[in-house]
């Protein structure tokens, strides 16, 4: 499918962080750099992704491309998950798709339409090699690419969706006037109560058998004779899904048989297997590494500061381990480490760290044990011993998939990691806007029972954050919380502007 070549083997590092990729090697390929028209490869918008791409690509294309469809992918998975109204739903993927798998119309102007259907395949084809792998995530992605095609499907030119359509050659039955007006009476009867016959006439009907629309059939929008359903044009989107349904799972079971050849690859296993855990745990890549004194974004904190932003702007992830310092007086290593990393990135230096983990052991434990087993640690993580790494705090994703808490741990996400009593208890004394009882609460429980944590953390954020963003809008934006720093810096930067705001206008 896909043909690297390595014509420069001492090629740097991949520039992605966290990629695992030890070089980049440069790949042959040939681009129509000339002209904004389709090619013959390309010559519609819709695609059903059917011809494998045999281009030669770079290893950071594979992934960069990969990475933005899965954006979106997530992104349709947790709007599937909220239940929004159906005009914020389809605001919030339109926003999503044009930030990061925009795709053209053949009519649209000064757009390089061979570059955008290019990315779109090549995205396509990796996350069905990374997704590929067991039913659920190929149930998963088939489910969000049907969605996806569904939005492009409707949101497509009406001239070029039907030529598209035609260059498919379904196995359709059109329906000719003499039969509609034979079935006048019965077909208008499936249409909504507005309609009227002469619409009958003027629309384009097709005849199929009547299981491959089992949507339409149990909700009665089509009319059924002789074992055939008549479909509307209207309706013709189930049809085309149905199909794209059938013929992605088919490919998925064999892509699957054929992956076990690529496991030698040391080159492309690392980013499929990211790929993978990314859409296991319905969080996408992060572009954002949090590093804390070297982010020219972050602002200074000092050890004082730490309780009163703990009481504002903490995820429950950071507030759990922040009051169970100071209940305690002590975490274990991984409890360390997660809240130690988070803090060292929202701003506070090595110096204030030292202090304020000084004050959090407070009385039991003495200096000298501090400074022999405590003191080398947090200097490590800064950077400052050892290998002198410069850490940055841990994601969301490697929250949910590191080192699993035992019973006296404190460290890990207490949306996945809590038992639901727990919980409860935890959102009502961090969060006095969630209430017991509440329907906030109920909503936020339920996501977490469908195992979408990520969802419940952003409904959180939402719930305590109503001045700045409504339901269905996450930290800004539609997005969703990827990272407790993420959640930590929006939760500031929307403070300031309701601080800025209040403030009176100045007059001379």
């Amino acid at each position: 499918m896909f043909k690297a070549t390595s014509r420069n083997p001492q090629a740097g590092p991949s520039s992605r962080p966290g990629s695992g990729l030890g070089s980049n090697p440069e790949v042959k390929i040939n681009r129509r750099l000339s002209g904004s028209g389709p090619s013959s490869r390309y010559p519609y918008r819709l695609n059903f992704y059917e011809r494998p791409p045999t281009m030669d690509i770079t290893l950071e294309e594979f992934e960069i491309f990969a990475i933005s469809r899965l954006k979106v992918l997530t992104q349709i998975h947790a709007l599937l998950d909220r239940s929004l109204p159906p005009q914020q739903y389809r605001e919030l993927l339109s926003s999503t798709v044009k930030q990061h798998a925009a795709l053209s119309s053949n009519t649209a102007r000064n757009v390089r339409l061979d570059e955008e259907r290019r990315r779109d395949e090549v995205g396509h084809w990796v996350l069905r090699l990374a997704f590929c792998r067991s039913p659920d995530l190929r149930e998963k992605f088939i489910k969000t690419e049907s969605e996806l095609f569904r939005w492009r499907f409707e949101t497509d030119d009406a001239v070029e969706k039907q030529e598209w359509l035609k260059s498919l050659r379904f196995d359709w039955v059109t329906v000719d006037q003499a039969e509609k007006s034979l079935l006048l009476k019965n077909l208008a009867s499936c249409l909504p109560k507005n309609a009227n016959e002469s619409q009958v006439m003027g629309d384009h009907y097709v005849k199929v058998p009547w299981y491959t629309v089992p949507d339409l059939v149990s909700t009665r929008r089509v009319y059924i004779t002789g074992g055939n359903a008549y479909v509307p044009q209207a309706y013709q989107i189930s049809l085309v899904l149905q199909a794209f349904r059938e013929r992605l799972g088919k490919a998925l079971e064999m892509t699957a048989k054929s992956l076990p050849r690529m496991d030698e690859d040391d080159r492309l296993m690392p980013i499929l297997s990211h790929l993978s855990l990314s859409f296991l745990t319905n969080i996408s890549a992060n572009d954002n590494n949090f590093f804390g004194e070297q982010d020219p974004n972050s602002e200074k904190v000092t050890a004082d500061m730490v309780d009163a932003l703990a009481v504002k702007h903490f995820p429950a992830c950071q507030y759990n381990l922040w009051r169970r310092l100071k209940r305690d007086r002590h975490l274990k290593h991984y409890g360390r480490l997660q809240f130690g990393l988070f803090l060292k990135a929202l701003g506070l230096p090595l110096d204030e760290a030292l202090v304020y983990w000084r004050r959090g052991y407070g009385q039991t434990m003495s200096d000298d044990k501090f400074n022999k087993e405590y003191k080398y640690n947090i200097r490590h993580s800064y950077g400052q011993e050892g290998k002198r790494t410069n850490y940055p705090a841990k994601s969301c994703q490697q929250i949910l998939t590191g080192a699993q808490p035992g019973a006296q741990d404190s460290h890990g996400c207490p949306y996945r990691h809590f038992a639901p009593e727990q919980l409860q208890q935890l959102l009502v004394e961090a969060y006095p806007v969630i209430q017991v009882g509440s329907l906030e609460l109920r909503e936020v429980m339920d996501s977490v029972k469908k195992t979408h944590y990520h969802v419940a953390c952003t409904r959180v954020f939402e719930l305590t954050h109503p001045g700045n963003v409504k339901k269905g809008e996450g930290i800004g934006g539609g997005n969703m919380v990827n990272h407790p720093n993420e959640y930590y810096n929006k939760s500031l930067e929307y403070e300031k502007e309701s601080k800025g705001m209040a403030e009176p206008m100045q007059t001379d």
